[in-house]
Order: structure tokens, then C-alpha cells, then sequence
């Protein structure tokens, strides 16, 4: 079937829309980081670079480490933004964009997120590596495609339960990493759910002036359980790269560095060194 130019828009140049590269600027793996300013700090690392590009603050840089060709993509910040690029990502590797029709082969992507996160235990320290083996939206982004609900329903319902969570709130969703990308990136890492939330201060419970109509929602999150498996830390996008992911037939990963504990109330201010080491064992793993 036909993909309308309305519904997956092109450059002029025949470039994909909003990342503005073409099918063969894009490695079969790929990293993906929130900071355009942190792909050029990747890509330093690589030992060739064929291909940048930047639109917008979704900076790529394609290249080589180790005879592996990687591609470094910054998303910015939030799911909506993740809907974004997944979406953009898979048309890259899976639409004729010439034909506007879907490739009769599926190719499918292995994509790792390198981020931040704010840790939820107190036994996280800040500077700890946290791989996220689920992705538990806040968001309510999966809400809007047709997806497998099922997968960790029981988990999702005694979410909702245990916290009281609130009717104006999205309905959450969960979605599990790549078990083999846990097991060759994240075997020495701290594991445990990821929770995205859809913003940084209020939908993480931060007061700075605006009040918050769920104050204790951070406790209860942190006080979750079942079945041994609970929430360690809370960022931005994880949930809608695993549930996108999962739709459509990738590979996904995500893996953060801890700059915040908040239930300590710690925070690393110097985190350089710390997200060197993280950059470096996943380009080494991948």
C-alpha cells in the first residue's frame, strides 16, 4: 500500500523529514542520546567518521569503531520526540522512499539509548549503571497505536492498584528490553523497570513552585513491588523506544547513567568521567 507524503513526510532532497538523512547514512546499529552535543563526544571515539548531519537537535553521525559500522543519533528529549525517530528509523530501513511502499524484507535495527536517570532507591547510589529490563510508560503514547497490551498486564493492573493512580492520569504500558543486548551490554550493570515519565518536574515529582496533584506518588513508586521486579530510576524515553520497538521489530536497549538519587537527594554534578566509561562499554559490547 501507498504511504501518502502527508502521512511520512520527505526533505526536498528525498531525506527522511525531521532527521534529515537518506537510507544509507543509517548503520544497522545505532546509538541513541538525548544531547546532540553528546554524539560528537561518541563519535570522538570512533575510528572513522563518513557521514554527519543536523536538523533541528537531531544531530547524526555515522562512522566506524572496531570494524563495526555504528550510527550516533541524538532524539532530544521526551517520548514525544522518541515517536519521532523510531518512527523515522524504521521508515529508513524499511520503506521504499522512493516507492513509498513498505520493503517486502524486514530489516530490523539494534538501537541502544545512552541517557541519564534519576535512581529510586535508596541503595542506588548516584554514579551506578542502570539497564533498564523494562520500560514502564507514564507517557501514554503506546495508548494511541494498536500494541500488545497483555505483555506485563498483570504488572501494569497491580501498578495502578498499588499506587491509586489517578483517572486524569495515562494509563501505563510496559515493554521489555532485548534480552539478548541485557545479556552481552548490561550483564555487570544494575537492572530493574525503568519508568518514563512525561516531563522532569512535575511528572517526576519535582516542587519547585507549581504544586503537585499526586505528591506521594514518588514514594509509592519507590515502595512497588511484584514479583521481585521494581522500579530503579525514572527518566524520559525508555518506555515509547521499547514499545515502538517491540511494534516494530527491533532490537532496543537502554542504559543510563545514575546522576541523581532521588530519595537521597544526591546528585553528581561531574558526571563526565562516569558517562565516558558508559559510552565506552557500550561501544566495545554492541
Amino acid at each position: 500500500m501507498k504511504i501518502p507524503p502527508s502521512e511520512l513526510p520527505l526533505q526536498p532532497n528525498g531525506a527522511i523529514y525531521h532527521i534529515g538523512i537518506h537510507p544509507d547514512n543509517l548503520a544497522d546499529k545505532v546509538i541513541l542520546v538525548g544531547d546532540p552535543g553528546r554524539v560528537p563526544t561518541i563519535s570522538a571515539k570512533f575510528d572513522s567518521i563518513e557521514f554527519t548531519n543536523s536538523h533541528r537537535e537531531l544531530t547524526t553521525h555515522t562512522g566506524w569503531y572496531k570494524n563495526k559500522r555504528l550510527s550516533v543519533l541524538s532524539t532530544g528529549m521526551g517520548t514525544d520526540n522518541i515517536d519521532i525517530v523510531m518512527t523515522e528509523l524504521d521508515a529508513l530501513a524499511n520503506v521504499d522512499l522512493l516507492k513509498m511502499e513498505s520493503k517486502p524484507e524486514h530489516k530490523t535495527l539494534t538501537l541502544v539509548r545512552i541517557g541519564t536517570c534519576g535512581a529510586i532507591q535508596e541503595d542506588i547510589p548516584v554514579g551506578s549503571f542502570i539497564a533498564s529490563k523494562q520500560g514502564f510508560g507514564f507517557d501514554g503514547l503506546l495508548q494511541f497505536y494498536e500494541h500488545n497490551s497483555q505483555i506485563y498486564e498483570d504488572l501494569v493492573a497491580h501498578f495502578v492498584e498499588f499506587t491509586g493512580w489517578g483517572e486524569r492520569l495515562p494509563y501505563p504500558y510496559c515493554y521489555p528490553a532485548d534480552e539478548k543486548l541485557l545479556e552481552t551490554i548490561a550483564f555487570d550493570m544494575v537492572q530493574g523497570i525503568t519508568a518514563s515519565a512525561p516531563g522532569f518536574f512535575g511528572p517526576q515529582g519535582r516542587v519547585v513552585r507549581a504544586q503537585l496533584a499526586f505528591p506521594h506518588l514518588n514514594e509509592k513508586i519507590e515502595a512497588f513491588s511484584y514479583q521481585n521486579q521494581r522500579i530503579t530510576n525514572l527518566e524520559m524515553e525508555c518506555s515509547a523506544i521499547y514499545g515502538l520497538g517491540n511494534i516494530l521489530g527491533h532490537k532496543t536497549l537502554t542504559v543510563c547513567l545514575a546522576i541523581a538519587n532521588r530519595v537521597n537527594h544526591d546528585f553528581l554534578k561531574d558526571y563526565n568521567n562516569k558517562m565516558d566509561e558508559l559510552i565506552t562499554k557500550v561501544l566495545d559490547r554492541i
